[in-house]
C-alpha cells in the first residue's frame, strides 16, 4: 500500500509541475502536440521549464535530488537553462530548520550546544540531499565544519528505494534487455551505498582512509576529521577554505590555471581507481573546491566522502588492460577481455565485436572533449552491447557514474582537454608497476610467511632420510623417497622458476617499454 500511495504522489507531482509537458512537447507529431495543450488545461505552467524540473525533484525526495546532481554535469546533454536549475541541486536544496539540527546535535553528544562549541553559526553554509553543513568553533580554538544529518531520512529513503525494487523487477521481467541490464542488482548496490550515505561515522572512516592516500599526491585536499566529535548523525572535520570548482570565472581572475586543474582532476581519478581501489564517488560540482591559499594554491579540495566505489585487483587489472587496450586502438584486444572475463556469451564471434567496438569508438579519438560526448559514446556502446547480450556489471556502475562525473567537470574547466591523452600516461606507469621488480619484492614479501614455515623444515626431512637404518621397512622407504622427490623438486622450482621469472621479467619489462605503448 505504501508502494502504491508514492506511485500516485510521484504522478501527481509529474503532473503538478508539468514535467509531462516537457516530454511531450518535444515530439512534433500535431495529435502529440494536441495532447499536450489538453493535459496543460488548468494548470500554472508559467514557472520556466528548469525551475519546475529543479523544484519537481526536491520534492521527490533525496534519491531524486541526486539523479539531478548528476544531471547537472552534463552540460552537453542538456538544454543550458535546465542545467542551470539542477546546478543548484548540488549545495542548494532547501536547508531544514537549524533549530533542528541544533537538537540532534545536542542529543548525539547529550550536552548543550554551548558546552560542546565555543561559537556555533546557526545558518548553514551548505545544503545537500542528505546533510547540511554548519561553521563553528571547537573550545580549543580550532576552525571545523559539522555535517549533520537530515530528520527522517531513513524512512523517505526506504519508501523511494521499495518502489525501485519493484519497478526494476517489473523492467527485468518485461524483455531479455531488461533482464541483460540487472536492474535488481544495480538498484540492490544503491540501495546499499545510499545506507551507507546515512551513516556519517562510516562516511567519517572514508574520509580518513581517502586522506592517507592522498596525502602524498599533493593535487588534493581533505578534510581531517575530529573523532572525539563524530557520530552516526553528526560529524565534525577540519573546515576548508576554497572557491567551488563551479565558480571559474572567480579561479581564472585568481590565476589558476584551469587546463592544469583539468590535467589534475583526471589524474586524481585514475589514481584512486588503479592505484588504491578506493575512490570518491560523488564527484560533482558541490563536492568539490579549489584553494587560493598561497601554501596549497591551486589544489582540489574534497568534500562529502558518503559515497565511495571499491575495486578488486582483478577488477583493476581488467579495467586497466581494457583502457590500454582502448587507448592503443587494440579493438580485437578489447572483445578478447570482453569474452575472457565472460561479459558475453563464449559463442560471440571476436571478429565481429572487434569491428562493433571499433565503429562506436574510432571516430571519437584525437578531439578535444568540446567536441565528443563520452555520454553519447556511452550510449552507441550501449546500444552495440544489446546486440551482443553484453551484460552489466553493478560493481562497476559506480564508476561509470563518477567517469561521466569526471567528463563533466573536465568540460567545464577547459573544453580542450583530451581524456584519452591525459589518462595514457598514467596508465602505461600503471601497467609498467604490475610487472616491474617493485610488484615483484612486494609478492615474495607477501608469501615470505608461507616460505618462512615451509623452508626450516627440508634439512630435517632430508637427514632422516640419509640416517635412515639399513633395515628400514619398504613402507617407510618409499615415504622417504617421496619427500625426498618432494624436497628435490620444491628446491629446484624454487631455484629455477625464480630465476626464470627474473629472466622473463626482465625481458617483459624491455618488451614493454620498446612496443607495448
Amino acid at each position: 500500500m505504501t508502494r502504491l500511495f508514492r506511485g500516485i504522489f510521484i504522478v501527481w507531482t509529474v503532473l503538478r509541475f508539468g514535467l509531462d509537458e516537457l516530454v511531450l512537447s518535444s515530439f512534433q507529431r500535431p495529435w502529440i502536440r494536441l495532447l499536450t495543450r489538453i493535459v496543460s488545461v488548468g494548470r500554472n505552467l508559467k514557472a520556466p521549464r528548469g525551475e519546475r524540473l529543479r523544484e519537481a525533484l526536491e520534492s521527490l525526495g533525496p534519491i531524486f535530488v541526486k539523479f539531478g546532481q548528476v544531471m547537472s554535469t552534463r552540460r552537453d546533454l542538456l538544454p543550458p537553462d535546465i542545467a542551470d536549475e539542477l546546478a543548484r541541486l548540488q549545495d542548494r536544496v532547501p536547508p531544514f530548520d537549524s533549530a533542528i539540527a541544533v537538537a540532534i546535535i545536542e542529543k548525539a553528544f547529550g550536552r548543550p550546544l554551548d558546552r560542546i562549541f565555543a561559537s556555533f553559526e546557526q545558518t548553514p553554509v551548505a545544503s545537500a540531499s542528505i546533510a547540511q553543513v554548519h561553521f563553528a568553533t571547537l573550545p580549543n580554538g580550532r576552525e571545523v565544519a559539522v555535517k549533520v544529518l537530515r530528520p527522517n531520512m531513513l524512512p523517505a529513503i526506504e519508501k523511494d528505494l521499495a518502489l525501485m525494487h519493484m519497478m526494476a523487477g517489473w523492467v527485468e521481467g518485461a524483455s531479455a534487455d531488461g533482464k541483460r541490464l540487472k536492474p535488481r542488482e544495480v538498484v540492490a548496490e544503491f540501495d546499499k551505498y545510499l545506507h551507507d550515505e546515512l551513516d556519517l561515522l562510516r562516511e567519517a572512516a572514508n574520509a580518513a582512509q581517502l586522506r592517507r592516500n592522498m596525502q602524498n599526491l599533493d593535487l588534493v585536499m581533505i578534510p581531517e576529521m575530529v573523532w572525539d566529535f563524530c557520530m552516526p548523525d553528526v560529524m565534525v572535520m577540519e573546515r576548508m577554505k576554497g572557491v567551488p570548482i563551479s565558480q571559474a570565472q572567480r579561479l581564472r581572475d585568481a590565476g589558476v590555471d584551469m587546463k592544469k586543474l583539468a590535467r589534475d582532476g583526471v589524474t586524481i581519478f585514475f589514481t584512486q581507481v588503479f592505484r588504491d581501489g578506493f575512490f570518491h564517488a560523488d564527484m560533482h560540482p558541490g563536492n568539490i573546491q579549489v584553494s587560493l591559499a598561497p601554501e596549497t594554491f591551486g589544489r582540489y579540495i574534497s568534500l562529502d566522502f558518503g559515497i565511495v566505489g571499491t575495486l578488486t585487483e582483478v577488477d583493476k587489472e581488467y579495467l586497466a588492460q581494457n583502457f590500454s587496450a582502448f587507448f592503443q586502438r587494440d579493438y580485437k584486444r578489447v572483445a578478447e577481455l570482453h569474452l575472457e572475463s565472460g561479459w558475453v556469451p563464449p559463442e560471440t564471434r571476436v571478429d565481429e565485436l572487434e569491428a562493433a567496438i571499433r565503429a562506436c569508438c574510432e571516430p571519437y579519438f584525437d578531439r578535444p572533449l568540446r567536441e565528443i560526448s563520452l555520454g553519447l559514446v556511452l550510449m552507441r556502446l550501449f546500444q552495440t552491447s544489446r546486440r551482443f547480450h553484453v551484460e552489466i556489471q553493478p560493481q562497476l556502475v559506480l564508476l561509470q557514474k563518477t567517469l561521466l562525473n569526471i567528463e563533466g567537470l573536465g568540460r567545464e574547466l577547459d573544453p580542450d582537454l583530451d581524456l584519452w591523452s591525459t589518462a595514457k600516461p598514467f596508465l602505461e606507469k600503471w601497467m609498467l608497476e604490475q610487472v616491474g621488480p617493485e610488484k615483484l619484492m612486494a609478492q615474495l614479501k607477501a608469501e615470505a610467511p608461507a616460505y618462512a614455515k615451509l623452508l626450516p623444515g627440508l634439512p630435517r626431512l632430508l637427514s632422516q632420510y640419509l640416517k635412515s637404518p639399513p633395515g628400514i621397512n619398504r613402507r617407510e622407504l618409499e615415504e622417504l623417497l617421496h619427500e625426498q622427490k618432494r624436497t628435490n623438486k620444491l628446491l629446484q622450482g624454487l631455484i629455477y622458476g625464480g630465476l626464470g621469472f627474473l629472466l622473463g621479467l626482465i625481458a617483459m619489462q624491455i618488451l614493454l617499454r620498446v612496443r607495448l605503448f
